[in-house]
Order: structure tokens, then sequence, then C-alpha cells
């Protein structure tokens, strides 16, 4: 799959992700400072659990994320979450887009939802950041380095995210939630490497790191908008997956980038990357720990399998949604075909895993 132009731009809204435009326009009337119709929608191709569309008017553009119709799984596709680290961290000067309002009254568009800014810009769909000169795609990855480190050096209490999510042993607790979640989603079957690594993940859960951090989740390049000129992270996007966590967990996640190969989603393994001038993995994780004060991440290869078995499971849910009926994507099918060599490289790395 050609995930930029698979991704990139809108089309028409799906028949089942409609609703009643007119509603939402009186809503966005009256809640949103400014606005001004007509209003004209349309839905943005990427996306594979929000549903996510583009608000066109003469004067301005806006976005709208909603919770998707249908059954779907407790505590999944929170967009008050969203609503509420966006809101926090724009007022520190985080680089998200403004939000504007968020609306839990189902009876407007049939789900909850919440309006933001359309931020101009371009979003990289490839970690190896095709087109890039050399030394713009070393500015353009200091830039996603200085960005997560800028988040994890916030204090969550000092920014009014204290009670975003439960301090201490974020990942024993996220071991077992997505084993969880793999194991219960029984429409979408089951795959051995991701029942294998359960099993070892349970096994061998390392000492709490102690430290408690707002984290993205899901913070790889196309969940960016970069400047359409400068190596500059204007906005960060799809906060679904955030909570108080592991700065370190989160960290490693970005990471996989270094060990998925090239064509599985944002993978650069097998790629020459002093040529194209992209920082070792070793140099990029050095960068990250001399702007949080560590000196290294000690459970680094741990965390590595975790965060790939955890994308396993995500991709398993939307193997599950689709066998539901109510996967936002187009391309859903394309996304769950990773799943089984997703699976196989975690394993992989677990069996060689520094421990």
């Amino acid at each position: 799959m050609d995930r930029t132009t698979a991704n990139t731009g809108t089309r028409e809204v799906s028949e089942r992700l409609r609703f009643d435009e007119a509603a939402l326009e009186n809503w966005l009337r009256a809640n949103v400072a400014g606005f001004a119709g007509p209003l004209s929608v349309s839905q943005f191709k990427g996306g594979q659990s929000n549903p996510t569309y583009k608000l066109d008017t003469p004067a301005a553009s806006y976005v709208l994320r909603r919770k998707p119709p249908g059954k779907t799984l407790p505590g999944a596709h929170a967009v008050d979450r969203e609503y509420k680290v966006m809101a926090a961290l724009g007022s520190q000067g985080f680089p998200v887009p403004r939000v504007h309002g968020l609306c839990e009254d189902e009876g407007v568009i049939g789900t909850a939802f919440f309006v933001m800014d359309m931020v101009p810009g371009r979003i990289v769909w490839e970690a190896q950041f095709p087109g890039l000169s050399p030394g713009s795609r070393a500015a353009h990855f200091d830039a996603m380095n200085a960005t997560i480190a800028q988040l994890h050096n916030y204090d969550p209490a000092a920014i009014g995210l204290g009670d975003y999510g439960k301090a201490g042993g974020f990942v024993e607790r996220q071991v077992a939630r997505w084993s969880k979640q793999y194991l219960g989603d029984v429409e979408a079957g089951r795959n051995a490497d991701m029942d294998r690594l359960v099993d070892w993940l349970g096994k061998h859960v390392p000492a709490d790191s102690g430290d408690s951090r707002v984290i993205h989740g899901d913070f790889r390049c196309d969940n960016m908008i970069f400047d359409a000129e400068q190596p500059q992270v204007r906005a960060v996007l799809d906060w679904e997956l955030s909570t108080l966590g592991d700065p370190e967990s989160d960290f490693v996640y970005h990471c996989m980038m270094y060990r998925m190969p090239a064509g599985l989603f944002t993978g650069l393994a097998g790629l020459d990357l002093p040529a194209l001038g992209i920082p070792s993995e070793d140099d990029y994780v050095a960068a990250y720990c001399r702007r949080t004060g560590r000196a290294s991440i000690p459970a680094y290869d741990y965390l590595m399998v975790f965060n790939l078995f955890r994308l396993g499971a995500i991709i398993h849910g939307i193997k599950g949604r689709l066998a539901r009926g109510n996967a936002s994507s187009a391309h859903a099918e394309a996304t769950v075909a990773a799943l089984e060599p997703l699976a196989a490289l975690a394993w992989k790395q677990a069996e060689t895993a520094r421990l």
C-alpha cells in the first residue's frame, strides 16, 4: 500500500459515517467563536480509529474528530480525553491544534465529537522523509526528537493533567491491558506469535521506572504536521492513546521505526541511514536522553518488544472493527495485512532481547 496516496487528502463522507450536517452547523454557530457558514463536510482518508472530518467554510477550515458509531470496545475512542490533553498542552505552547469545543451530546451528530483548527503544513507518511536532502532529513529528525522530549519534560500536575492517568506501574498495566484486549477481541481471531508474546511479556516485566509523564501513545512522523518550508513540528495529532505513563516506553514506541523494515508502516530497517542523513538509532536515543536528563534507557529492548506487540494489538483491534463493520478507514484491510509480519518481527525481537 502506498501510504502517502492512501492517506493524503479527503474524500466524500462514507455512507456509514454521515450525519446531520445542518445540526452540526447549528452547534458550530453556537459554540465556535467566529464561525460562519455555509458549511461543507468531507472525510479525511487517513485515520483508523476515530473518524476525522474536514469542515470548510468561506472564511476558515476546521477539523472534527468523533467517536465512531456502532459497537465499540469499552474505554476506546475517548474523544473527551483527546480534547482535554490538547487543551492543556496548547495552553503551554506545545504544538497541537487549537481546540474550539467538545460536544458530548449524542443527539447532535450521533456520537461525541470535538472541533479544532485545521493546521496548515504537510504530513509525512514515510519515516525516510522522501524528497528531502540529507541535511533537511537530519533537521526533521531532530525536530521530532525535540518535540517528544518537550512533551516528556512537562510536570503533569503543573499543567492541569495530574489526574490524566494512574501514576506508577504503567508498563505492567499496559502489558495486561493490551494482552486482555488482544485475547478478548474474539471477532479478530488469534495469531501464534501474538499468543507467545503475551506469555513472554508477562514473565519479563521490568522494574517500574517511577517516572510518570504525559505520553502521546502513538508518536510517529505521520501523526505530526510539519511546516511546509522549515524542519519544524507545527502540530502533533491523534491523542486518543495519550495518558500518564512511562515516557521511556512512549519514546521507544517512536523508535520502532528503526526496527521495522521499509514498507512496514514507517520502517527504516535496511536503509542506508548515513546516506539519507538520518541519525542512527543509538544517536537518536542519545539525543533524547540528553534532552530529558537521562543517562540511558535500561529497559529499551523489553520496551521495544512490548511496543511492537502493542502495535500488533492495535492492528488486531482494527481487524476486529473490520469484522464488526465499523472500521473508519477505507484501507483497513491493507493495514490488517501487516499484523502477521509485525507479530513475527516482535517475536524475533523478544528472542534476541537483552534483559
